[in-house]
C-alpha cells in the first residue's frame, strides 16, 4: 500500500498486513501489555464501487452482507472475535458511554440499545470498541495503570467542544484515571492543508482556544475561507487535560491526501464508505 505521510521523518503508525487486509496501529498505545489497537484501510474487503473494498459502515448504502463479511475478515486478521465489537452511532456530540460485555455485538450482530454516543470507554477485557471515520478525528486513550481504554470520534464540532477532555473526565470518574498516566493517539484524519472551513467555524475555535495557539490552529486565505488544523486542536486539548507531550501520538497521515488507501468524504464528495478505529483489551 502506497501511503503519503505528512512528514517522512516524524513517527508513523505501523502498517500491518494479514490475509490480504492492511491496517494501521500505534506502537505507543501497545506499550501497555494486552492492549491492542487498529485502524482500517480500504484494502482487503469485498465491497465494490464507491465502497471498494473494506467498507465498515451499514449506513452508506452498501450491501449489508458485504459489510458484515468485511467486519468478519477484519476481525480475524486483527485478532479479535467479530461478535465482541461494540459500535458507536456518532452524532457529533461529546457524549461518552461506559460499555461492557452486555453491549458486545451492538450495531453489528444486533441493534444498538444506546444512541447519540461519540465516545466509549471500558475496562473489560474482550470488549472491542469501534468508531467510524472518513476525515473526522479518531481519539485513542489508554490508561495503563487501571487497564482501561477509551475511543472517541471528534469532527470539528466534537473538537471545538473538546471531546478529548470529555472522554478523559469520564475515565477519571469511572476508573480513577490520572491524565498524566494516559497514553493517547490522534488517528488518521483530514490535515490542515485539505480542511477548508468558513469563518463562522474558525470563530468558534477562536473563542474556545487561547489566543497564543490561534496561529497554529487556523489561517485565512485570500478567498476569505480558512484552513483548520484539527490535529493541533486535539493535541492542545490533550495537553490542557494533563496528558504529557511525550505520551501523545500524532497521526502523520491524512485521509484526504490518500483517497485510494483511505476513505475521505472531502476527496470523494461524499461518495464513499467508512473506515473504523478499534481498541480493545485482550482476554
Amino acid at each position: 500500500m502506497n501511503l503519503r505521510w505528512k512528514d517522512e521523518n516524524a513517527p508513523k503508525p505501523q502498517v500491518r498486513q494479514k490475509n490480504g487486509i492492511t491496517w494501521l496501529s500505534y506502537p505507543l498505545l501497545e506499550q501497555c501489555p494486552g492492549i491492542r489497537n487498529a485502524f482500517s484501510t480500504r484494502e482487503g474487503g469485498v465491497s465494490e464501487g464507491i465502497w471498494s473494498s473494506m467498507n465498515l459502515s451499514y449506513s452508506r448504502g452498501d450491501d449489508p452482507e458485504h459489510v458484515t463479511e468485511n467486519f468478519r475478515r477484519f476481525a480475524e486478521a486483527a485478532g479479535f472475535d467479530f461478535e465482541t465489537i461494540v459500535t458507536s452511532d456518532q452524532t457529533h456530540t461529546t457524549n461518552v458511554r461506559c460499555v461492557g460485555k452486555e453491549d458486545c455485538g451492538s450495531g453489528i450482530t444486533r441493534p444498538r440499545s444506546f444512541h447519540e454516543i461519540d465516545g466509549m470507554i471500558t475496562d473489560t477485557p474482550g470488549v472491542v470498541l469501534a468508531t467510524f471515520y472518513a476525515d473526522c478525528v479518531p481519539l485513542y486513550f489508554v490508561d495503563p495503570v487501571h487497564r482501561a481504554i477509551g475511543l472517541s470520534h471528534s469532527g470539528w464540532r466534537g473538537t471545538v467542544h473538546k471531546m478529548a477532555a470529555a472522554t478523559i473526565r469520564e475515565m477519571q470518574k469511572v476508573f480513577g484515571t490520572n491524565p498524566s498516566e494516559l497514553l493517547a493517539a490522534i488517528g488518521p484524519s483530514i490535515c490542515q492543508d485539505c480542511y477548508e472551513v468558513s469563518e463562522d467555524v474558525t470563530e468558534q475555535f477562536a473563542q474556545t482556544f487561547p489566543e497564543e495557539v490561534h496561529s497554529r490552529l487556523f489561517y485565512r486565505k485570500p478567498n476569505g475561507k480558512y484552513q483548520l488544523n484539527l490535529w493541533e486542536a486535539n493535541y492542545q486539548i490533550f495537553l490542557e487535560s494533563g496528558v504529557p507531550e511525550s505520551q501523545i501520538q500524532m497521526p502523520n497521515l491524512c485521509t484526504c491526501c490518500n483517497p485510494d488507501a483511505l476513505f475521505s468524504h472531502r476527496a470523494t464528495g461524499g461518495k464513499r464508505g467508512n473506515l473504523a478505529a478499534f481498541l480493545w483489551i485482550e482476554e
